[in-house]
């Protein structure tokens, strides 16, 4: 069978912009790197939890932990930027995902420079509900555009098609990249964890994107995972750095933007189900102690469970990588034979 010399092209071309990406953010790294250990960007961790009690397991952990900066994120939002602006900028591919990115990467960096320049004991960089609040507008933005300026009304099930919502795909949306960006963050605690989560999650969608003729789509998810693996080559354990809200929140919501963009919402929680665990863990731990008074896990997320029961964090790192891997390679099945394609 002969390929057509044109989606030749459009794939190589996605493959170049992801290698481009990838050596942009290898060369801004060491700058990053200078400035960070210099003026000492260590992240200071909450002494509280969501219910009010003592850290007292996660302090524990944390105290086998070196200091070492965050806000590295903002390496990827750079190198995903440049390259998107001038070689794949598209109002129907890829302004949302873009403006999700850096929505979402500025209120991570507001909470991440709150958190490392503020004082006093417990600070810990925005309060809860004033970080929901702005990744929610951020997210209402992206939703008045996606059903008004691009027109969805509808989204795809599986195996049984399109299903018009109208003005109800507006609060799904905003659900949507609220769930994902937050799902993300509660990842984004241990060496190289969700960086390589994400890695698969947006391969998954790029596939996707590519066997629906979507290339912009597919150039964008192909270009973060060039900048998030220059962040992986850093952060794998033990890490450089971290990955900090502004990179946790910037790609998460920009993961939920790229599910709906490729009609692919019921597969997000598939393709992400370890984002979907570790944020359920969180969850279920702070209902359970609210109106059980009791803890179902030793702490959350879950992989602090792990960790706390003398797991190697090497070891949850890269079993929760082949889960993510397998999961990815799932979603992409799903999508071929659930008609996404």
């Amino acid at each position: 069978m002969d390929i057509p010399q044109q989606l030749i092209q459009e794939i190589t071309w996605t493959f170049l912009l992801s290698f481009l990406a990838f050596c942009i953010a290898m060369a801004l790294t060491p700058v990053y790197t200078f400035f960070a250990y210099r003026y000492k960007f260590w992240k200071r961790s909450r002494s509280t939890s969501t219910t009010g009690e003592v850290l007292e397991i996660i302090a524990k952990l944390r105290k086998r932990k070196r200091n070492f900066p965050t806000m590295a994120g903002i390496i990827i939002i750079l190198a995903v930027t440049i390259v998107t602006v001038v070689f794949n900028l598209d109002r129907e591919q890829t302004w949302l995902p873009l403006a999700a990115l850096l929505g979402g990467g500025l209120v991570g960096l507001i909470d991440d420079v709150l958190n490392v320049r503020g004082k006093g004991e417990g600070v810990a960089g925005l309060r809860a509900p004033i970080k929901f609040a702005m990744i929610a507008t951020v997210a209402a933005i992206g939703a008045w555009f996606f059903y008004y300026k691009l027109g969805y009304t509808s989204v795809q099930v599986p195996f049984v098609g399109d299903i018009t919502l109208g003005l109800w795909l507006i609060p799904l949306f905003i659900l949507v990249v609220v769930s994902t960006g937050n799902a993300v963050n509660i990842s984004d605690g241990m060496d190289g964890l969700s960086g390589g989560l994400l890695t698969s999650a947006f391969g998954a969608f790029a596939v996707i994107a590519l066997l629906q003729g979507n290339f912009g789509i597919a150039a964008l998810c192909l270009t973060i995972i060039g900048a998030l693996l220059a962040y992986l080559w850093f952060n794998i354990p033990p890490a450089r750095f971290q990955m900090g809200d502004v990179g946790s929140f910037s790609l998460g919501t920009a993961l939920g933007v790229i599910a709906m963009l490729t009609n692919s919402l019921f597969l997000l929680p598939i393709i992400g189900l370890v984002f979907v665990a570790e944020a359920g863990s969180s969850l279920i731990q702070i209902v359970s102690k609210r109106f059980f008074h009791r803890k179902v896990f030793i702490a959350a997320p879950i992989h602090h469970h792990f960790n706390a029961q003398d797991w190697p964090k090497e070891k949850i790192t890269m079993r929760f990588w082949v889960i993510g891997q397998v999961c990815a390679a799932v979603g992409v099945i799903l999508a071929l034979a659930g008609g996404h394609v």
